[in-house]
């Protein structure tokens, strides 16, 4: 794999997981911690980069996005994207609440995210648009699941800045990508469909997010 001059290498490509990644490093040195440079080298997921013996020595489940932080020695490997947010934030102390109540409810959504997302993305997304037949029963599963976790997420955020309260956390980096572009940027085409407008909440939070110029320009980062 190639290695550039800063001191993390992420190898991943655009896709909701591989967003929070750069949507993280981008905040991080929207922060100004200069630690957080990164060179960003696009795995084509479609063409199997993925399966390359650099890459899986890196990820041995050859998932994207897979990083290396190579300001230590020797070099720390860090894979699944919730991993890596937790790599993050504890290595330069931001978008973590510090310890306590606050610091568990911020893990308890960003393993909701991780734990959900799955019927989100390998469920609904794949049954809904990229499956080569459409079959009603799969859809039907995975369309009433997403809408259960469209209203956990909308009832939580009834009283709520952002997932683990008044901070922006990596919860909300984490599932901003996959539920924040299901409501405002249409993902897999089907805002009608699941009816995205009758979850306010959830609408209001990814606008907000949204807004923030380094999520703009995290989620643009290794795009094809």
């Amino acid at each position: 794999l190639p290695v550039g001059e800063h001191p993390i290498q992420l190898y991943s490509l655009a896709t909701p997981n591989g967003q929070k990644a750069t949507i993280l490093l981008e905040e991080l040195l929207a922060l100004g911690h200069s630690g957080a440079e990164y060179d960003a080298h696009l795995i084509e997921i479609g063409e199997g980069d993925q399966f390359g013996s650099g890459f899986v020595e890196i990820n041995p489940n050859s998932k994207i996005p897979a990083m290396l932080d190579v300001s230590t020695d020797p070099p720390t490997r860090v894979f699944e994207s919730g991993s890596i947010l937790v790599y993050l934030a504890e290595k330069f102390g931001a978008f973590l609440n510090g310890e306590g109540p606050a610091r568990t409810e911020t893990f308890n959504w960003l393993f909701w995210q991780v734990g959900s997302a799955p019927f989100l993305g390998g469920g609904f997304g794949h049954f809904y648009k990229y499956a080569p037949e459409r079959f009603e029963y799969p859809i039907d599963r995975y369309t009433m699941e997403v809408k259960r976790q469209l209203d956990v997420l909308d009832r939580h955020l009834a009283t709520r800045e952002y997932l683990a309260g008044g901070e922006y956390t990596i919860a909300d980096i984490a599932t901003w990508p996959w539920y924040g572009s299901l409501v405002i940027h249409d993902l897999y085409e089907a805002s009608g469909f699941l009816d995205v407008a009758s979850y306010a909440n959830v609408s209001r939070w990814a606008k907000a997010i949204a807004a923030r110029p380094a999520v703009q320009r995290g989620r643009r980062v290794n795009r094809t």
